[in-house]
């Protein structure tokens, strides 16, 4: 099994889920972070001063899949939140050694 981890900016959340769904992704994460890349920040003014925003709000999607299916989600999540701008994101591939399904003590790709 292998964990895709996709860093994309928040407003193609709904694209991406739905690109995921659409191809049998059964199940994912998605939590709110902040950061920067190539992208940088960028200055703010706000009742005259000004300051600057170094890390930017973005979402990451977590999705862990059977090995064969790795290329799928990897296409599918870089169609689905692509902009074309800077800033569009990241996915970072890890392997997964076991999972366990707390409920039944199920484990491996099964419970996936």
């Amino acid at each position: 099994m292998k964990k895709v981890e996709a860093i994309i900016k928040p407003f193609k959340v709904d694209e991406v889920k739905d690109a995921l769904k659409e191809i049998g992704v059964q199940g994912m994460t998605v939590t709110e972070v902040k950061g920067f890349g190539r992208q940088k920040g960028h200055s703010e003014f706000y009742r005259g001063a000004e300051y600057v925003v170094d890390f930017l709000p973005k979402v990451k999607v977590d999705v862990v899949v059977p090995e064969d299916q790795v290329s799928e989600v990897v296409d599918c999540l870089c169609k689905a939140a692509r902009t074309g701008k800077i800033g569009d994101g990241k996915i970072f591939i890890t392997e997964v050694v076991d999972s366990i399904r707390i409920r039944t003590g199920e484990r491996g790709e099964d419970i996936v």
